[in-house]
């Protein structure tokens, strides 16, 4: 069956809002790594960027396959799968930015 084509644009717009969050995190991630001035704790930098770069693979990944997984859904006339992606996203953003605030914290205390 094919479905209305308003529901497929819609779940390609959201594709594109995934993609386009990937793009900021791996940019956020090199940004970090490569221009943020050095913090006390050695690999404080990587510590923080790496992971945001990673993060930024694993959704361009993912968001896919929740693309496919909803066309797939919509065409066969099933109930759409859920997604794991928000709870990845908040989660990892959340440790990210709490190791963060812990090396912005100890460099603020040692001087």
């Amino acid at each position: 069956m094919e479905p209305d084509v308003r529901f497929s644009y819609a779940n390609e717009r959201t594709f594109l809002a995934w993609i386009r969050t990937a793009l900021a995190l791996v940019t956020a991630g090199l940004a970090i790594t490569q221009l943020l001035p050095p913090f006390d704790f050695p690999g404080g930098r990587r510590l923080i960027g790496l992971p945001l770069i990673a993060l930024g693979v694993a959704v361009s990944v993912m968001s896919f396959q929740h693309w496919r997984g909803n066309e797939r859904a919509m065409r066969l006339g099933r109930p759409l799968p859920a997604s794991l992606l928000p709870r990845i996203v908040a989660v990892v953003v959340s440790v990210v930015a709490i190791v963060g605030l812990v090396l912005a914290i100890a460099a603020g205390s040692a001087k």
